[in-house]
């Protein structure tokens, strides 16, 4: 089973994140404001969902055509030993604790917009 998060801000106007198999798990709003760069709202809507690990290619893919490209925003989750971190048409999956894979997607989330202190998911 495959457990994630995507916030709902981060989502393109008329995007759809809906992909086979998809179930949600809990939806929580935060005051995100002492943490957020300039474009980014103040107030995130968590949305956590669950899916089954058989389609882990689909469901990152569904993420990438989902996301806004504007201000960097990510979505991450752990698929057995591989972590999966997917901004706006672009998927990373590298080996959970690979540092050199990680270190590609910081810079890769650099250089579209991400500010540095948001790029912290969890191995």
């Amino acid at each position: 089973m495959i457990h994630g998060y995507v916030i709902g801000e981060s989502l393109r106007p008329g995007a759809e994140f809906a992909p086979r198999g998809l179930r949600l798990r809990k939806v929580g709003r935060l005051d995100v404001s002492e943490s957020v760069a300039a474009g980014q709202p103040s107030y995130w809507t968590f949305v956590e969902w669950e899916a089954e690990e058989d389609d882990v290619a689909g469901l990152a893919q569904a993420l990438a055509d989902a996301l806004e490209p504007e201000n960097g925003w990510y979505a991450d989750f752990a698929a057995g030993e591989e972590r999966v971190v997917v901004f706006a048409g672009k998927v990373f999956r590298y080996r959970r604790g690979d540092s050199a894979g990680r270190a590609e997607v910081v810079a890769y989330g650099r250089s579209v917009g991400t500010p540095a202190h948001q790029l912290d998911w969890r191995e």
